[in-house]
């Protein structure tokens, strides 16, 4: 087993401020940031708090930015470094702190909870829904979402403007309702949510989202711009508007 003692920069503080603090911690081969987190959390910082549950990159509680990017600490690999590179922890700058690499999150729960659920037609009974196997295929991409919500907080539409948390809801949850709005069997309107509750127009799709995802969800491709075009089609494309007429009318005849 090989091992080096490496320098550290770990952000330390509260809500009402903190500073990067230095160490230099031991190393060994195969280790992730998340080893030597806990390591300092044994030797030298008892009191340095961080999120972590499953050490196995499917939980998504060790979200925090190493060296300046959104990453898990449980799937950064310490063999990404050379042994003379400053490593440096940071927690997710988009969410209030609450202490050390720990943030307050809540903001997503919030935004989860205004994404109604998959809503099938009226009448049809559960064990009555048939799907074709390319719709299931379609969707599943989106369900291997881990809800770390690094896409949330490498977004800049609010990681670098406040404001527009009220009115956008973040490629997590615009991916949640691409994923119903995709759902053959799914009777609301998604489309009109998307643009009018959830923000999807503030999105001008540079795929930071994508870049950051542990799961590899190609988020920004699959989801957020077929979403776009969809709804650019219900508005100007006339063989569409018509269609949805001709379908509106005949559900209510």
């Amino acid at each position: 087993m090989m091992s080096y003692k490496a320098d550290f920069r770990i952000w330390r503080g509260d809500a009402d401020g903190g500073e990067l603090r230095d160490f230099t911690i031991e190393v060994n081969e195969g280790e992730v940031v998340l080893d030597i987190i806990h390591r300092l959390q044994a030797t030298q910082a008892p009191d340095l708090a961080v999120r972590w549950n499953c050490k196995a990159g499917k939980c998504g509680s060790c979200s925090a930015e190493i060296n300046g990017r959104p990453r898990l600490l449980c799937m950064t690999r310490m063999s990404t470094f050379t042994e003379q590179e400053t490593v440096t922890v940071t927690p997710m700058r988009t969410f209030p702190v609450i202490r050390d690499l720990v943030t307050d999150v809540s903001f997503n729960y919030a935004k989860a909870r205004q994404v109604p659920s998959f809503t099938p037609p009226k009448g049809l009974a559960p064990g009555e829904y048939r799907m074709q196997q390319v719709d299931v295929e379609r969707s599943q991409e989106f369900r291997k979402c881990i809800e770390c919500f690094l896409c949330q907080n490498t977004c800049h539409v609010i990681r670098d403007f406040e404001d527009n948390k009220p009115a956008f809801s973040g490629p997590r949850y615009l991916m949640r309702i691409a994923e119903l709005d995709m759902h053959p069997l799914d009777v609301a309107d998604r489309q009109k949510a998307a643009q009018e509750e959830h923000g999807l127009g503030l999105c001008n799709i540079t795929k930071c989202c994508t870049d950051v995802c542990p799961e590899n969800i190609h988020i920004t491709d699959n989801a957020l711009i077929p979403m776009k075009e969809r709804i650019a089609d219900r508005k100007y494309d006339p063989l569409v508007w018509l269609g949805n007429k001709i379908r509106r009318r005949a559900s209510t005849d």
